[in-house]
């Protein structure tokens, strides 16, 4: 179907009525409109906007309202497939020319293109420069016309370079050829310096620069302390959340842990990493974004290009290696915009485990960067800002912080003035003329006598002793809270050096106050909010058929519709098309298309519950307890004993020794797991182990031992005294 076909009226339509008829959005994210209006205006453009702003529909919408054909420029097959299916949903001419198709497929859409049947055509940069299809596209400007090019993923042209996509670096040729085609870069993340070199290697002439904020205020940050019940806080985020998830973990190892566990818990979740094969990794990925299981469990090697927007929480497992990578990672959290959650699970293992992982790099100056960027995943973890303006403050985008949206901000900590404390540390930079990092200004300030200190003779400078009223600790905070507000600068070349700003000085001079929040004794937790029961199972009822349909049309679900519309229905609960087109993301195609099936489950729901149109009353769901849940090593033992093993045949399948074997057990029964205690002792064996308890008690081991004459093992009678407590204590 054309794209071109525009609703007609006697006054010309507006920007947002455009937009209502094809995507079926009542109006614009910041900044688009007028990205929009200056594409129509033909002018070059040079877009930064993060993950979630809504970039695709900044050059969808205009080559809609243009004459001609644009051309889309990604790296990334993947991306420009779901972007055409979801165009195509819309009822728009859409089509991509990729290395995926054989030679009768592309024939077949180059022919639609050159009968105007396309309005989109996405390539690949290796194929829009290729000696066969540029005379392909002339042959298009020359009948049809091309209305703009947009090159998606611009970072590549700099950032990347050579290393990823050289074609990107010969993209000058695109503007030789069509001088007069306006170019509009587009790219999620860009620094100063590479936007400059993005402008000047496309030869963008005199564009239109809008840069975004990184800030995504649709997700929730939260910085959780790693322990023994950590699993079960996973478990409990998942039932919470609902929908789709990711778990990122530092090894494969804890990767296939975790999603066994997951498994094993009646979690549909499945493993990604580097490990696998390629075709494993590839059906892992599919099943993931069309909702055939809710979780997947991943390295970083999973989420290039994956555009799957509805992932309502990112989880990290173990700890990031850094906060760029961080950034990016729970960034694939909410890409529809919708609430979504990112929690940070934080323990000092993780810390060690990096630390080696960085020992074994072989250049120096990478492991001490590396390092560098650990502290600052630290001092993320253990701040008590807010977490956007630590984050933001990492790519150089400035936030006021209470934000509203993370845990530091959602629990409120006191917050004291620190002016002369951040004077003495200001002070101590500047004597030691910003030639040193903070523990060695800490260790001055608190009249430390370590050799670096004396060989400096740093204990004869005037700051020397004069915080120790003050705990490191206390110095460290004060530190982060300084660099998190941009207050004080550090060096990112693995040595980092302390360097005072023009806001330092404004300290020092007693024109500017510092207010740090300090985290109290008991931390409070963020109070769960509350969903209308109504709502969320509807909610359920509509995705479920989304995924029916999907399925039908091999597509994934969002393609069909977004969550937040589905939301919006369970919300609104439309009775007929009228009502059913002020849904978001409904436009006059998804009306047509999907109405009458989706508004046939909104009424069967309303009947069913009694209920009216309109929006559903709140009520509060409870989550259940989350039970103690088998280790992996725990699991790998049961499984084999549910298979008949003795004690001893599954100690050496396992190389593991029975008594490590009957300890697995025994913590099987404890967590009220399935085990089968006549396999494992006879049953009269049993008998006379349990009257020696019910006798003289449970408590002591080795009192049951001696009572029975050690005629009995110990491993027995741990096995029957975990039985017995489990099915007579309490009876």
């Amino acid at each position: 179907m054309s794209g071109s076909n525009l609703p007609t009226s006697p006054v010309p339509p507006s920007l947002e009525h455009h937009l209502k008829h094809f995507f079926g959005y009542d109006s614009f994210r910041p900044g688009q409109r007028e990205i929009v209006e200056a594409a129509l205006e033909k002018r070059d453009q040079m877009i930064v906007m993060p993950t979630g702003g809504g970039k695709s529909l900044c050059f969808q919408l205009p080559a809609l309202l243009k004459p001609g054909l644009s051309v889309v420029v990604s790296p990334l097959i993947a991306l420009m497939q779901d972007q055409v299916e979801a165009l195509v949903d819309n009822g728009i001419g859409a089509t991509f020319l990729n290395s995926t198709l054989n030679s009768l497929e592309a024939r077949s859409r180059e022919t639609a293109i050159l009968e105007g049947k396309i309005k989109l055509l996405y390539v690949a940069p290796e194929r829009l420069l290729g000696e066969r299809f540029l005379p392909f596209l002339d042959i298009v400007a020359a009948k049809l016309g091309i209305s703009a090019f947009a090159i998606d993923e611009a970072h590549c042209v700099s950032e990347w370079g050579h290393d990823f996509r050289p074609e990107y670096r010969q993209m000058e040729r695109v503007r030789d050829r069509y001088p007069d085609i306006p170019i509009m870069a587009l790219t999620a993340t860009a620094t100063e310096r590479v936007r400059q070199d993005i402008i000047q290697q496309l030869t963008l002439r005199n564009p239109y620069i809008h840069v975004a904020s990184f800030n995504r205020p649709n997700l929730y940050y939260e910085v959780r302390a790693k322990n023994k019940h950590s699993f079960a806080e996973v478990l409990k985020i998942i039932q919470k959340k609902g929908g789709s998830g990711i778990i990122y973990c530092l090894s494969r190892k804890k990767v296939e842990e975790v999603a066994y566990k997951l498994q094993q818990s009646g979690i549909q979740a499945l493993p990604y990493h580097a490990g696998m094969s390629n075709v494993d990794r590839t059906t892992n990925q599919t099943r993931f974004i069309r909702d055939d299981v809710q979780v997947m469990v991943a390295t970083v090697a999973f989420g290039m290009g994956i555009n799957k927007p509805d992932v309502r929480f990112v989880i990290h497992y173990d700890l990031p290696k850094n906060l760029e990578g961080y950034y990016q990672e729970s960034g694939r959290a909410g890409r529809d915009n919708e609430p979504s959650h990112c929690t940070l699970f934080f323990g000092f293992g993780d810390v060690k485990t990096i630390e080696y992982m960085l020992e074994l790099k072989p250049d120096p100056q990478e492991q001490r960067i590396g390092r560098q960027q650990l502290r600052r995943v630290i001092n993320y973890a253990e701040s008590t800002d807010c977490r956007r303006t630590i984050q933001l403050s990492y790519f150089g985008d400035s936030f006021p912080g209470n934000c509203g949206n993370c845990d530091n901000c959602c629990n409120k900590k006191p917050v004291e003035d620190w002016t002369v404390e951040a004077m003495k540390f200001l002070s101590g930079v500047a004597r030691c003329k910003e030639k040193f990092g903070m523990n060695h200004i800490i260790d001055i300030l608190r009249g430390s006598k370590n050799q670096k200190v004396l060989q400096y003779q740093h204990d004869k400078l005037s700051t020397y002793g004069i915080g120790k009223d003050r705990s490191a600790d206390d110095w460290k905070m004060l530190v982060r809270s300084l660099l998190n507000q941009g207050l004080l600068d550090e060096t990112t070349d693995g040595f980092p050096i302390l360097k005072l700003n023009e806001k330092s000085w404004e300290i020092m001079k007693r024109q500017r106050t510092v207010e740090i929040a300090i985290k109290p004794k008991q931390e409070v937790q963020a109070t769960n909010r509350s969903l209308a029961v109504e709502v969320e199972s509807l909610f359920a009822i509509l995705r479920t058929l989304r995924k029916q349909i999907a399925d039908e049309q091999f597509v994934p679900p969002y393609v069909i519709f977004a969550d937040k519309s589905l939301r919006d229905m369970a919300e609104k609960r439309p009775q007929n098309l009228t009502e059913f087109v002020k849904v978001y993301g409904v436009g006059s195609n998804k009306r047509d298309k999907y109405g009458k099936v989706f508004l046939e489950a909104i009424r069967n729901f309303c009947q069913e519950k009694g209920l009216p149109t309109g929006a559903a009353p709140s009520a509060i769901v409870q989550s259940s307890n989350v039970p103690n849940l088998p280790s992996y090593t725990q699991m790998q033992t049961w499984e084999l004993h549910r298979k008949g093993l003795t004690v001893e045949g599954i100690a050496e399948i396992r190389g593991m020794s029975s008594t490590t074997i009957v300890g697995h057990l025994v913590e099987l029964i404890d967590m009220e797991q399935k085990v089968d205690i006549h396999l494992l002792v006879e049953p009269e064996r049993q008998q006379p182990i349990v009257q020696a308890i019910e006798i003289i008690g449970d408590e002591r081991l080795k009192a049951i031992y001696e009572f029975l004459q050690e005629a009995y093992s110990f491993e027995e009678i741990k096995l029957v005294r975990a039985w017995w407590r489990q099915n007579y204590v309490g009876f």
